[in-house]
């Protein structure tokens, strides 16, 4: 008995199995099928088992999933007139894969290019202040530019974060000084408050110690008490003006 197979078997076969693996598409949960029909586009399709007409019919994968692009650093002179180096990060999605595949030939390539142009551009129109201050400000701002620019294409961009801004030796020294200087101007008026708080006291305490004799007698005591507590040599005792104003009137009677 001939169990043997023949050519024409072992070619039917081979081309059986050609076809299957040409018709059945299988996709993930995150990706979809964008297929075309001699050419044509026809649906999008997924996620699941995809079955295509081989020679007919032509399927494009597409993501679904949060792409995080980095920005290259830019060079950018700001309103200012300062040169910095910029760069940040964005993050987009598709949401339409038809739109992704059929109205721009590259919408990785497209958004990237497009994100250096708007990071350029709006970091141009800011002061350098308002750019290291106001930083989520100008992320909000690229962030609704990219968004509105890449409509057309079926692309969702979500977020865009400037991750850094170098600038020029010279404008981080004249940065310094003036962060120096400012922290010296504090100082200087935490100082000056601070003394004028102490007069207010020491004036609220002349008016309560003048309203009674006694009581600045005692004071008197005490600030003798303690400089005789040092062992100094030499001792100085204030005499109040009450004993010294007779002998003055005396001086001006002879005088006249």
């Amino acid at each position: 008995m001939d169990f043997g197979i023949g050519t024409g078997t072992i070619i039917v076969v081979f081309l059986i199995l050609m076809f299957l693996w040409s018709a059945i598409k299988i996709l993930p949960e995150y990706e979809r099928g964008v297929i075309f029909f001699l050419g044509r586009f026809q649906v999008t399709k997924g996620p699941g088992l995809i079955l295509l007409i081989p020679g007919v019919q032509k399927m494009i994968r597409v993501s679904l999933r949060t792409v995080t692009m980095d920005v290259p650093t830019q060079d950018v002179i700001t309103k200012d007139n300062v040169s910095v180096r910029v760069n940040a990060v964005i993050y987009f999605r598709v949401v339409l894969p038809e739109k992704a595949i059929i109205a721009v030939e590259n919408y990785l390539y497209a958004t990237s290019q497009l994100a250096q142009t708007t990071l350029r551009s709006v970091c141009g129109q800011a002061e350098l202040d308002e750019l290291l201050a106001e930083r989520d400000k100008i992320n909000k701002i690229i962030q609704e530019i990219l968004d509105r620019q890449t409509d057309p294409w079926g692309i969702k961009v979500s977020l865009v974060e400037v991750k850094a801004i170098d600038l020029p030796e010279e404008m981080k020294r004249a940065m310094a000084k003036q962060a120096e200087a400012e922290r010296e101007k504090r100082a200087k008026i935490i100082h000056a408050e601070g003394e004028l708080l102490a007069s207010y006291k020491i004036l609220e305490a002349a008016d309560l110690l003048s309203k009674n004799p006694v009581s600045l007698q005692l004071r008197y005591l005490q600030t003798l008490t303690e400089i005789a507590a040092e062992k100094n040599s030499t001792i100085l005792f204030p005499l109040p003006m009450d004993l010294v104003k007779p002998f003055l009137a005396g001086f001006k009677r002879e005088q006249g």
